[in-house]
């Protein structure tokens, strides 16, 4: 048997999607009850499976013959539907077991978010299913539907009037309500939805086991995705790479965001939250678009299904046209911000809107006035201009009002409809607020529409993210041992640099010495300025306490500084425990970096780079990702700094040793999972980047041991 740690994610999930024969347990006459519902809605929309309703009076329901207990059905159907009281929920489950039922869903509330009672309830349905190889979805959920095969498992009000029509977009969700509001606005949209799962409570099937499910569907072309949390770290990387591997775009509307969202979704589904930055890094190296509004969620995932994954853009190069030059400025404001780029257009490009449009302003963004609208074959000789230009980029094409009179409604249409026959390859976006029967008219010939100027860049920036999905590589998978650290490396620095430097880390020529005597040959040693720093595992902060000398120039300089550090630490941190007194060398030149390891709840160790001082402290310039990191992900994790240019020769500086420093931080982060098991944190503050071919040094490094890991003395 597997456990849901040990299976894929995604394993077991076609007993909800392709079940052949389904039971409701609490099955009702009444149609507004939970156990009337999926009885009712499995025999509107014409599932052509058998349906057992159950109910311990038997008789009929609904039309239909009822079984006193699921023991009893003719056949063992392959899913089965709790609508039962929360007491009642166990037995049934056992009996489910019993009877050779493959996946369960149970819509019932009162478990593992009811308090510490459901909580045990909810681990012993999760051991029944285990122990005999089914799948349990919820509970607390709203269950599951196939569009196509018109399989619902699921009580939802979004389904009481119709079925959404069947398309490709698949929709996951841990919350019932965000879910099913996302498959009606879908189906409002005129688009069609392959399947729906919400995970509830996941107390088997997980979100990360639904997207694996939708990645490996046929009928699914495009994932949308409402996530509170993530239960299982190396499920949900699993579940995003599959999807990855498959071409399948994954757009994430991820809430709790903030302190206090957090706090009301662990409250909800009891479960642990990681850091929301975090989740930022791991959707992106995984090419999942992370949207920020249901709305955005709308506008982008239904820009995405109408263009699919073979027509999604790979540049952000964008070419813009208004009927006015406000607007025209409007649209560029909004697409340089949101990271969209604007290239000049061909001479013969401009040329030829000159001639289809004399008082036109043929720069980008193009200034068509009013008279491209005049008739369809002007607008029409334009649009094709434009899309015959040489620079790839995508056409977007504000129309303010125009869809609202009839006479140029009809120009417009006319005119899109031809270029999309004569350019299916390119891509085309409408800024438009309708009406609703235009822009649907729009979309049916394969033409994305967003609502406002600021909603088409940001829109255009996700698709392109999106679009990149073949360029991504690989992402680092640690292969190495998994071993315990030498408990020395918690006391001071100069373990735990020495820890790193047998890690490959460059680290200066260091010693500790317990005599102002000591001090003095070693600097002679070391060499001339030296700087001394107390050694102690209870001093963190050194300077904060007088614990630093700088620039010490000779022997009388580090005899004083000695015995000045020790005095400063005898008086400011009576009861730390004192090791001696760290004699390095005084290094100068090239640009600090700051790079380290934090533990996340979720995702574990998690590498952090960022420029030194203000930098990273105050302004938040910092790149973070899940452990490990390859050199190259730590390039571009240095690339993305706001700052970067100071690393890039900015002023006419000397380029600083970048790659020696994407190094440094792809060392680090695999000593980060080597020794995870005791190492919570690592804080290389500052790193010394050095001129372009001289490499790095780490000058000062803290290690802080995980809880369970105490370091003997």
């Amino acid at each position: 048997m597997l456990t849901q740690a040990q299976a894929a994610p995604g394993v077991g999930l076609d007993a909800f999607f392709k079940a052949d024969g389904v039971a409701v347990i609490g099955a009702s006459d009444d149609i507004t009850k939970i156990g009337g519902r999926p009885v009712q809605l499995l025999r509107k929309y014409g599932y052509a499976g058998a349906i057992y309703p159950v109910n311990p009076k038997g008789g009929t329901i609904q039309g239909l013959q009822a079984y006193a207990s699921i023991l009893d059905t003719p056949t063992a159907p392959e899913m089965a539907i709790l609508a039962v009281p929360v007491e009642a929920t166990l037995q049934a489950v056992r009996d489910c077991a019993s009877r050779g039922v493959r996946g369960v869903i149970v819509l019932s509330a009162g478990f593992a978010e009811a308090g510490p009672e459901g909580a045990a309830l909810q681990a012993e349905l999760v051991r029944v299913v285990r122990n005999h190889g089914m799948r349990l979805l919820g509970p607390n959920c709203l269950g599951t539907v196939n569009v196509v095969d018109k399989l619902v498992g699921s009580f939802s009000i979004a389904l009481e009037q119709s079925l959404p029509p069947a398309g490709q977009v698949g929709i996951v969700s841990q919350s019932g309500n965000i879910g099913s509001f996302t498959m009606r606005n879908m189906a409002a949209r005129g688009l069609g939805v392959s399947r729906f799962i919400a995970t509830g409570n996941e107390a088997d099937v997980d979100v990360a086991d639904g997207i694996a499910a939708l990645a490996q569907d046929p009928d699914t072309r495009i994932i949308l995705c409402c996530m509170e949390t993530c239960r299982h770290a190396g499920r949900l990387i699993e579940a995003l790479d599959m999807a990855r591997q498959q071409q399948k775009p994954v757009i994430v509307l991820k809430i709790g965001a903030t302190e206090q969202g957090q706090a009301a979704a662990a409250s909800h589904t009891g479960a642990l939250m990681g850091s929301d930055a975090v989740f930022d890094a791991v959707f992106r190296r995984y090419g999942v678009l992370r949207v920020r509004s249901f709305e955005e969620l709308l506008d982008v995932g239904h820009a995405a299904a109408l263009l699919r994954a073979e027509r999604l853009p790979t540049t952000d190069a964008v070419t813009l046209v208004a009927a006015s030059g406000g607007f025209g400025i409007m649209m560029a404001d909004a697409m340089v911000q949101a990271g969209m780029t604007l290239p000049q257009l061909a001479d013969a490009t401009q040329a030829l809107i000159r001639e289809a449009v004399p008082t036109a302003g043929t720069h980008n963004p193009v200034d068509a006035s009013a008279q491209m609208s005049a008739r369809p074959d002007i607008l029409l000789k334009m649009l094709t201009a434009l899309q015959d230009d040489s620079n790839g980029s995508t056409l977007v094409l504000l129309l303010a009002l125009s869809l609202y009179n009839p006479r140029l409604r009809g120009v417009y249409l006319e005119a899109l409809s031809r270029i999309r026959a004569s350019h299916p390859d390119r891509l085309l976006v409408i800024i438009s607020q309708g009406p609703a029967d235009a822009v649907a008219e729009i979309n049916a010939l394969g033409i994305p529409v967003f609502p406002t100027i600021p909603a088409a860049a940001s829109g255009l920036a996700g698709l392109v993210r999106l679009g990149q999905l073949t360029t991504l590589p690989t992402a680092a998978a640690y292969g190495g041992p998994v071993d315990s650290v030498d408990a020395a490396v918690f006391r001071n620095e100069f373990h735990a640099k020495k820890a790193l430097a047998a890690a490959g880390i460059s680290v200066p020529r260091e010693e500790v010495v317990t005599s102002a005597d000591d001090a003095v040959r070693s600097a002679r040693a070391t060499g001339y300025p030296v700087v001394l720093k107390i050694a102690s595992e209870d001093i963190a902060h050194k300077t904060e306490i007088g614990g630093v000398a700088l620039d010490l120039q000779d022997d009388d300089a580090v005899r004083q500084a000695y015995d000045r550090l020790m005095a400063n630490a005898r008086k400011h941190a009576p009861q730390a425990r004192l090791d001696g007194v760290l004699v390095a060398p005084m290094v100068r030149g090239g640009v600090e970096l700051i790079a380290g390891v934090s533990r996340d709840p979720v995702f574990g160790p998690v590498v952090m780079v960022g420029l030194g001082g203000i930098h990273a402290e105050i302004l938040k310039d910092v790149a973070l990702q899940v452990a490990p990191v390859s050199e190259e992900e730590a390039l571009r994790m240095i690339r993305s700094l706001r700052m970067f240019a100071l690393l890039d020769g900015a002023r006419g500086q000397a380029r600083a040793d970048v790659a020696a420093a994407a190094r440094t931080v792809a060392r680090l982060s695999e000593f980060a999972c080597r020794h995870a098991a005791d190492v919570a944190e690592i804080d290389m503050n500052p790193i010394l980047v050095r001129p372009e071919g001289e490499g790095v040094l780490v000058l000062d490094a803290l290690m802080v041991p995980t809880s369970g890991h105490r370091p003997a003395h």
